[in-house]
């Protein structure tokens, strides 16, 4: 059983369209790992890009948190700009769960869906019982605290794919801490505000950098990165 089986069964055997997984870490970026559906893939990615939404804040507090309609002002405030864009993506409710063992938290299950929808208290225990069951698996898997597995045998590609993924972007991020003279937190925002800005993927634009085809200037808006010709 892989990760991507987990969320696969949650969606069949919850009120839910779709299922996403992120693996996060304090000490590097959040990465998306494995997704069912063109929507949990979007959501991933937004609340990467963005940094924040429901899949931020239980990592944070290492609690679920639960989100029956994203139309609900408080919260549209509160995710002043993720709500409107998960709603434009399709989503209208998200749950999202932490994967935690004792002290360390690999990341978060968010499962979504496109009406109103509550889960009661069978259906939130189910939930958790796949994010625990998510959580094993990728312990299992060996994933580190920087994200990248630390050897033996891997079961699902996508965690393969994770640590490419992850890679590149801390790649990416430490190419513009020279280019642009700043520490690497910073780097990694000017990163993802140009990713944001242009509605392109961080994994996409980070590949860009490394493969040089764009370049960011220290006098550029925050934004604004130079395609390379």
């Amino acid at each position: 059983m892989s990760v991507v089986d987990v969320c696969t069964a949650a969606v069949a055997a919850l009120p839910v369209g779709g299922a996403g997984l992120s693996a996060m870490s304090k000490a590097a970026p959040s990465h998306p790992l494995c997704s069912t559906d063109d929507i949990s893939e979007q959501l991933e990615e937004l609340q990467l890009t963005l940094g924040e939404g429901p899949c931020v804040d239980a990592f944070v507090r290492g609690s679920a948190v639960l989100t029956p309609d994203l139309r609900i002002t408080e919260l549209q405030d509160h995710w002043a700009v993720f709500a409107d864009a998960a709603l434009e993506a399709g989503a209208r409710a998200v749950f999202s769960l932490p994967l935690q063992k004792g002290a360390i938290s690999p990341g978060v299950l968010d499962l979504y869906a496109n009406i109103p929808t509550v889960l009661d208290t069978e259906e939130l225990a189910d939930a958790l019982a796949f994010a625990d069951l998510a959580t094993l698996l990728l312990l299992d898997t060996r994933i580190d605290e920087t994200g990248a597995p630390t050897g033996g045998p891997v079961p699902d590609h996508s965690i393969e794919d994770l640590g490419a993924h992850r890679a590149e972007i801390d790649q990416a991020s430490g190419m513009l801490t020279a280019q642009l003279g700043v520490g690497i937190e910073e780097a990694f925002v000017r990163l993802r505000a140009h990713a944001y800005a242009r509605g392109r993927r961080l994994a996409d634009v980070a590949a860009d950098v490394v493969a040089r085809r764009l370049r960011f200037s220290p006098d550029a808006e925050p934004d604004q990165g130079k395609e390379e010709t």
